[in-house]
């Protein structure tokens, strides 16, 4: 069983057909309980940072989502998903953030439009479970925002865009993906299969 994160401020019908279509098991559930009993979890993400925050820590679900990584089970986050996990964002002023992994998330800067929208190629950096059968390729990405890891052993794969962009992040059984793998095509489904499967839901 797979529990996708319901928290107020998730792509939660995309991402839950997404796994649907993966034959797996699933439940969209702010219920503390059926999370930390799921044998996976995904915590997906549209908005802005500092809101999604207050969200997670008014519902209790803040504390949720920690324990459940500390449990070791298979934890992924999507788009603000994924950058909920670092330490803090500087979105409208400076908030803090899960802090399951140490980093930041900033703005994109520079003379090139914003938000960083469209589809752009995957470059792997370090081999990861998730990666086990699959070919890079192109995923699609909508945020104005991007992750700096403070540690180089958490960064999995990168983009270019004008710069390089954490895509994909990673430490023991928790995962991000700045993109939306749910509407990447092939290449999102297969990473996504293979996070399911870590969750022995396959």
């Amino acid at each position: 069983m797979i529990a996708i994160i319901d928290y107020g401020m998730g792509n939660l019908h995309s991402v839950s057909k997404a796994v649907e279509r993966l034959g797996c098991d699933m439940v969209v559930t702010s219920d503390p309980d059926q999370i930390l009993a799921a044998d996976g979890a995904i915590l997906p993400g549209v908005g802005a940072f500092g809101d999604a925050m207050a969200n997670l820590r008014e519902t209790g679900l803040a504390d949720t989502v920690k324990a459940y990584a500390a449990s070791g089970k298979p934890l992924l986050g999507i788009c603000l998903g994924m950058q909920l996990l670092f330490t803090e964002s500087e979105e409208h002023g400076v908030h803090q953030g899960l802090d399951l992994l140490p980093g930041r998330v900033v703005r994109f800067q520079g003379n090139y439009k914003v938000p960083h929208m469209g589809w752009n190629e995957l470059s792997f950096v370090q081999p990861s479970p998730l990666f086990e059968g699959v070919e890079p390729g192109h995923v699609y990405f909508v945020h104005s925002y991007h992750a700096l890891p403070e540690q180089s052993s958490d960064l999995l794969a990168v983009t270019d865009y004008y710069q390089p962009v954490t895509a994909i992040v990673g430490r023991g059984s928790l995962f991000g993906m700045q993109f939306h793998p749910e509407k990447s095509g092939k290449l999102g489904m297969a990473l996504l299969e293979r996070f399911v499967g870590l969750a022995g839901s396959r």
